[in-house]
C-alpha cells in the first residue's frame, strides 16, 4: 500500500481505505478462483495496482468519462482506476465468468459504486465509450478491430481523444507499426522508479 501513496499521495480517506483493503480480498479470492499468479500475489501493489495507475499518470480522466474495461480478468486495471476517478464510469468485461465474479465481489466490498460489469465476449458489448483501456489482454490491432465500435464519436471531454490506452511490456515497434501515425507511447520507467516498469508501457491509439 505504502507504493501506491508514494505516487499518489493526495488521496482521500475513502481512496486509502478502499485501496489498503485490496490485498486481503485479492488474497482471499485468489485462494479460491486464481486471476492471479500465486507466485506473485505478494507484489499485488507494484505489479498490478500500480501497473494499472500507470494510466492516470498520462491521463486524468475527468468528471463523467466512460470507460471499458476490455479483459479486465480479477479487475485490472479497472477497479484501480475506479478508485482514482470516482466521479468517471467503469464498465469492466471479461469472458470468463469466474473473472468477472472475483471483480465485482472486490469491487462490492469496497464499496465502488462507479463499475458495473459484464461475463461476455467484447464482440457482443455494445455500449459506448470515450475510451477503452486494457492490460496485455491482446495485440493492438485486435482490440482496435473488435472494439473500435465501442469508442463514443461525441466530443471528447479530455485532454486525449476518444480512442484505446493500453498497458503494454517489451518491444512493440512492430505491433505499433500500422498505427504510428495516430498512437502515442509513454515509457512508465519515466514515472515510476521500480524496477519492475523499466519495460512497462502505456500505448494509446486513436481510432
Amino acid at each position: 500500500m505504502d507504493i501506491i501513496l508514494k505516487y499518489f499521495p493526495d488521496l482521500t480517506e475513502r481512496q486509502r481505505m478502499q485501496f489498503a483493503a485490496l490485498y486481503d480480498l485479492y488474497t482471499d479470492w485468489n485462494a479460491k478462483i486464481n486471476v492471479i499468479s500465486r507466485k506473485d500475489i505478494g507484489n499485488l501493489y507494484e505489479h498490478h495496482v500500480l501497473h494499472s495507475l500507470g494510466i492516470a499518470q498520462v491521463i486524468r480522466f475527468r468528471p463523467g468519462t466512460r470507460v471499458m474495461d476490455l479483459g479486465t480478468g480479477g479487475g485490472f486495471p479497472g477497479i484501480p482506476l475506479a478508485i482514482l476517478f470516482p466521479d468517471s464510469r467503469f464498465h469492466l468485461v471479461d469472458s470468463i465468468g469466474k473473472k468477472v465474479r472475483v471483480a465485482t465481489e472486490v469491487a462490492q466490498a469496497i464499496g465502488l459504486e462507479n463499475t458495473t460489469f459484464a461475463h461476455e465476449r467484447v464482440e457482443d458489448e455494445k455500449g459506448k465509450f470515450d475510451f477503452v483501456v486494457s492490460r496485455a489482454v491482446m495485440p493492438l490491432a485486435d482490440i482496435v478491430k473488435v472494439a473500435r465500435k465501442n469508442i463514443s464519436t461525441d466530443a471528447p471531454r479530455n485532454s486525449l481523444p476518444n480512442g484505446f490506452i493500453c498497458l503494454k511490456g517489451g518491444e512493440l515497434e512492430r505491433e505499433i507499426g500500422s498505427f504510428k501515425h495516430k498512437s502515442d507511447t509513454w515509457e512508465l520507467k519515466d514515472y515510476f522508479e521500480e524496477e519492475y516498469f523499466q519495460t512497462k508501457k502505456v500505448v494509446y491509439v486513436a481510432p
